[in-house]
């Protein structure tokens, strides 16, 4: 099974970007399908966007992120990318990346997890 390691997160003021970064290892990164996850405290974990492992296809399933955040995959540097623009506090979460084998992107279960890296969105 492929292991999932996250970093990128970070401290950042309102209007800030950041790039987080899911690194892929002991598995073929092109046979999986990566979803980006957050949780903030108290409230339930969140997919917020995906892209599938064969087309390629993106989701993004947080309508305030659409349009700021940017899913992307290098199969060859076995890397899966989260480009955020425009953070708000509203964003300030743990993300996890979570890969799912020859599935299209969903909102089930998913199989392998990073450990998640930290966002904070303040002034």
């Amino acid at each position: 099974q492929v292991q999932l390691v996250e970093s990128g997160g970070g401290l950042v003021q309102p209007g800030s970007s950041l790039r987080l970064s899911c690194a892929a290892s002991g598995g073929t990164l092109a046979d999986y399908t990566i979803a980006w996850f957050r949780q903030s405290p108290g409230k339930e974990r969140e997919a917020v966007a995906c892209i599938n492992h064969d087309s390629g296809a993106t989701y993004y399933f947080v309508g305030s992120v659409k349009g700021r955040f940017t899913i992307s995959r290098d199969n060859a540097k076995k890397m899966v990318l989260l480009q955020m623009n425009s953070l708000t506090p509203e964003d300030t979460a743990v993300y996890y990346c979570a890969a799912d084998w020859g599935r299209s992107c969903h909102l089930g279960h998913y199989d392998n997890w990073g450990q998640g890296t930290q966002v904070t969105v303040s002034s």
